[in-house]
């Protein structure tokens, strides 16, 4: 069950900063578990080969490379590099992604638009790169990793995320549909409150650096009564990947330990 043999992944955003395991390194070595090859990108050339490394130590296969997806350049460059070493693309995980601070008023026009890109455009440019080569193949799954920022408000001032994040859910469902009788399916995995060591910078930005505090608060809001982790995003990334889930295009997968279910 669940197995990738022969499948090759592309992942964006396959590096952690610092240690621990934030979505993107946890989604390319489970995929590599999972016997498919992985192709990962990262601004941090230095975080995607710990991945690498950590994939090519349990025995698989992973090669990475840096790029900037946020422009048309890079990624098409990524998407033939990837193509000249291994001949195919059948899974792209989309997980770049940035929260900024502020409300429409505060927030400047520079940060906006930056949002846009980071949390939109790289996963329209990624679309306009890989779907043509899925199409050739007649298969392929695209998963884009959003936010329950983009379903409701989570409690931190965040409008351009939140306003990406939601734009990014309705970018993959309209695709989805544009691309469901072609073999390719796309679908969004919507994490809640993940305990990465992206909180410790969260916590600097939205909560003075009250780090153990605002840990606390982010596991009080959650019906479970704790947040998840990455493993918790990486394993439903997993299954819309793997032939199990091959009826199922145009979804939101929340992984949110009831989060969004709730009034608090």
């Amino acid at each position: 069950m669940l197995r990738l043999d022969g499948k090759v992944a592309l992942v964006t955003g396959c590096g952690t900063r610092g240690e621990g395991w934030g979505n993107g390194k946890a989604i390319a070595v489970l995929l590599a578990r999972q016997g498919a090859t992985v192709f990962g990108v990262d601004r941090d050339l230095e975080a995607a080969q710990v991945t690498k490394k950590i994939i090519e130590d349990e025995g698989g296969q992973a090669y990475v490379t840096t790029a900037n997806v946020t422009r048309s350049d890079d990624v098409q460059n990524m998407v033939q590099q990837c193509m000249e070493k291994y001949g195919r693309i059948d899974i792209l995980v989309n997980n770049v992604g940035q929260s900024e601070p502020g409300g429409p008023v505060e927030m400047s026009e520079e940060t906006w638009d930056g949002q846009m890109d980071l949390n939109v455009k790289t996963a329209f440019l990624t679309m306009k790169s890989v779907l043509p080569i899925m199409e050739k193949q007649g298969s392929g799954s695209v998963i884009s990793i959003s936010s329950v920022a983009g379903l409701r408000y989570v409690g931190k001032p965040q409008v351009a995320y939140a306003a990406g994040k939601a734009a990014l859910m309705q970018l993959t469902k309209t695709t989805a549909v544009l691309y469901a009788n072609k073999g390719i399916r796309l679908n969004c995995v919507v994490p809640g409150l993940v305990f990465t060591p992206l909180v410790k910078r969260l916590a600097d930005k939205y909560a003075g650096g009250q780090f153990e505090a605002f840990v606390e608060h982010r596991h009080q809001q959650v019906p479970a009564g704790h947040m998840g982790d990455a493993w918790d995003v990486a394993n439903a990334v997993l299954f819309l990947a793997s032939d199990q889930s091959r009826y199922i295009t145009a979804q939101d997968i929340v992984v949110d330990g009831g989060l969004i279910a709730a009034t608090k």
